[in-house]
């Protein structure tokens, strides 16, 4: 079976990341579920000229519309109050779920075992089944309050890894930097790529 990766864009600012990262997630053999909060639709648009409908069949046409090589049977999306979706129980739990952007409000209501949407309650449903979850925050400073629920995050099994570029590999562009951070959070998922070359390969 192949692996089932759930991917959850919120309201921080950091769009290109996600969206990047659900390119890369489709052209792979995995399944992937998206979930994604009214804000994040707010930043899709200013962030990236993208607009994300409200209602989730129409969302994924438009993925899909963005994303041609991906095999729509490969991809679902479900909106903030869809309780029947699969990554709402522990029955069904994705093998990986991926929260980038991660707003700070939802990086601290997951560190508090809130529940109160679906991006939430996957969250806590791959915690507790001890799969693997990795925020992405997209905020700067952070306060005490970001740092201490990042530890009890840290502390509960998930990654934290915010998206901070290396320039190791000298990026000509914003892609390049974007890529850099995407490669990180697949390498985390145990998915191959070849965004970037790594440390110590021959130039």
């Amino acid at each position: 079976m192949s692996k089932s990766v759930c991917l959850a864009l919120t309201g921080a600012s950091g769009m290109p990341y996600g969206l990047r990262l659900l390119d890369c997630l489709l052209a792979t053999d995995c399944q992937v579920q998206v979930l994604y909060s009214q804000a994040s639709q707010v930043v899709a648009r200013q962030e990236m000229d993208f607009d994300l409908p409200s209602r989730p069949a129409e969302a994924k046409a438009a993925l899909l519309a963005r994303f041609p090589h991906a095999n729509p049977a490969k991809l679902a999306v479900y909106g903030r109050e869809e309780w029947f979706a699969p990554v709402a129980s522990g029955s069904n739990p994705p093998d990986a779920m991926i929260v980038c952007p991660c707003s700070m409000g939802t990086l601290a209501a997951i560190a508090q075992g809130l529940a109160d949407n679906l991006i939430e309650r996957a969250a806590d449903v791959v915690l507790k089944e001890g799969r693997k979850l990795v925020l992405v925050p997209r905020e700067t400073p952070f306060s005490a309050i970001h740092l201490e629920n990042m530890l009890r995050l840290s502390r509960a099994g998930a990654v934290i890894l915010p998206p901070s570029p290396g320039f190791y590999h000298h990026p000509q562009s914003v892609q390049d930097i974007v890529d850099f951070v995407v490669a990180r959070v697949l390498d985390q998922v145990g998915i191959a790529h070849q965004l970037m070359q790594r440390w110590g390969e021959a130039r």
